[in-house]
C-alpha cells in the first residue's frame, strides 16, 4: 500500500529577501542610534555638527534602503505589503527630520528623532516583521 502525501504550495517569502529586509531595518536603527550620539556631541565637541550632518545623510540612505528592501520582499518575494507602509512612514519621518534640522527647530527635531528611533526599535524587535501574514 502506497502512502500518498500532499504538498501545499509555499507562501513564505524567500529567506534572502527577509534577511535583506531585517538587515535594512537593523541598519536604519543603528544609524538612528548614532544620530542620537552625534547629537550629544553637538553640545560637547566642535566636530559634532559635522558628524551629525554626515550621519543624517547616512540615516536617510539607510531609510531609502529599507524602502527598497520592503518592496523587494513584497513583490518578487511574495511577502506582505505591510513593511512597505512602515518603510514609507520612516521615509516621511526622516524627511521631516531633515527639514526640521535645517530649520534649527530642536524643540520638534529632538522629540521626533526619539520617536523615530523608538519606532525603528519596535519594528526591529517585532518577531514577524517582514514575514507574510
Amino acid at each position: 500500500m502506497a502512502v500518498q502525501t500532499t504538498q501545499t504550495p509555499r507562501t513564505t517569502t524567500p529567506t534572502t529577501t527577509i534577511t535583506f529586509l531585517r538587515v535594512a531595518v537593523a541598519l536604519q536603527t543603528g544609524t538612528l542610534f548614532l544620530q542620537a550620539v552625534s547629537a550629544g556631541l553637538l553640545l560637547t565637541a566642535h566636530h559634532g555638527e559635522v558628524l551629525h550632518s554626515v550621519g543624517a545623510r547616512v540615516t536617510y540612505a539607510a531609510t531609502m534602503l529599507y524602502v527598497l528592501a520592503a518592496v523587494l520582499a513584497w513583490k518578487p518575494g511574495g511577502g506582505s505589503p505591510r513593511p512597505i507602509a512602515y518603510a514609507t512612514g520612516f521615509l516621511v519621518l526622516s524627511s521631516a527630520q531633515v527639514v526640521l534640522g535645517i530649520a534649527h527647530l530642536p524643540s520638534v527635531h529632538v522629540p521626533l528623532g526619539v520617536l523615530t528611533f523608538g519606532l525603528s526599535l519596535l519594528v526591529l524587535a517585532h518577531p514577524r516583521s517582514g514575514r507574510p501574514e
